[in-house]
């Protein structure tokens, strides 16, 4: 019984020997056949809209590999190449491959702008979303969040400015997911105090956002305002909105300086995007942390019990069970 085992061993040992053996013939004789090729062409697919098949073409050339065909293709060292063409700020990841037919199949991944970034120094650039800062591109027009005022010539992604940067990186994400922002915020402005502060595109006010924590829940609270109080009052009650602070919502106001036909226009503007937002889109954000501000029922009379200042001051905030706050920031000057 036990030489009938022992057999039975040797035979299935001396099969997958022989099995083994055939596969690596096979595997060598297919290495010998790709090497004596030739290159019959390049298949080059680019996921992006910035670098085009000539511009990879050229990178290749320059990386040494023939623009022409009949180059033998022992002769690439295609992880030289890619190495090569994912120097250029622009591609992402780029990934080299012979197919069976002996062409080249070239995979371009390009980075995707997030933010458009403007220095106090006066200089401009994307930014994509990992942080990596991209030369500005005249062949394709991008809708991007603006930010301006960053307060160095180049993105910083360690030091004191790591914060401010991850925050624009947050803030433009958010934007960007939401068909209501991407159309209400016209610029983000950079303060001196390396906080955030929002320019709508339609209203005459400013929205004090400070810095880049709990982006989700400030734009809630300002969605909310815009919905319950400045759709039905108008846009020239409030010089600036707060929403810097934890369940609040903080709005001053100005004297009457727009019309009144500025005034329903604008009320009907924002009614529209609300209305568009809604349509387009289910944020299950905003049905989340539901805070007193956020009541069906809101009127001028009962603003103060919402965090904002009674009407007839301009400076005294309200009395409230809230735990004290710094006073509000004075508005500087636009950058």
């Amino acid at each position: 019984m036990a030489a009938k085992l022992n057999i039975r061993k040797i035979v299935t040992a001396l099969t997958w020997c022989v099995v083994g053996s055939g596969v690596l013939v096979l595997l060598v004789a297919a290495v010998r056949y790709r090497n004596s090729n030739v290159c019959k062409g390049y298949q080059i697919d680019v996921k992006g809209h910035y670098i085009d098949r000539k511009g990879i073409v050229d990178l290749l050339t320059a990386a040494g590999a023939a623009k022409g065909n009949n180059k033998p293709i022992a002769s690439f060292d295609l992880r030289r190449l890619e190495a090569a063409l994912e120097k250029n700020v622009w591609i992402k990841r780029a990934q080299l491959f012979f197919d069976n037919n002996g062409e080249l199949i070239v995979n371009v991944t390009e980075r995707e702008p997030a933010a458009r970034v403007f220095t106090t120094e006066g200089s401009s650039f994307y930014v994509d979303s990992s942080g990596v800062q991209l030369p500005l591109e005249d062949k394709v027009q991008v809708n991007l969040p603006v930010f301006t005022g960053y307060p160095a010539p180049k993105i910083h992604l360690q030091g004191k400015d790591s914060a401010l940067t991850a925050g624009i990186l947050q803030i433009s994400s958010f934007i960007r997911q939401d068909s209501f922002w991407s159309a209400q915020v016209a610029q983000v402005d950079i303060t001196a105090s390396r906080n955030f502060e929002l320019e709508p595109e339609i209203g005459n006010h400013r929205v004090t956002f400070g810095d880049g924590s709990d982006i989700d829940r400030k734009f809630h609270r300002l969605f909310v305002f815009y919905k319950e109080v400045l759709s039905r009052t108008g846009f020239d009650k409030y010089s600036r909105i707060d929403v810097s602070y934890a369940g609040q919502v903080v709005g001053i106001r100005k004297g009457s300086e727009q019309s009144r036909y500025d005034s329903i226009q604008g009320m009907n503007n924002i009614r529209q995007l609300i209305a568009s937002a809604q349509q387009l889109q289910q944020d299950t954000i905003r049905q989340q942390n539901v805070r007193p501000l956020e009541r069906s029922t809101m009127t001028e009379q009962n603003l103060t019990n919402y965090d904002l200042l009674p009407a007839d001051s301009e400076t005294t905030k309200p009395t409230i069970n809230k735990p004290a706050r710094s006073p509000r920031a004075v508005m500087p000057k636009k950058p």
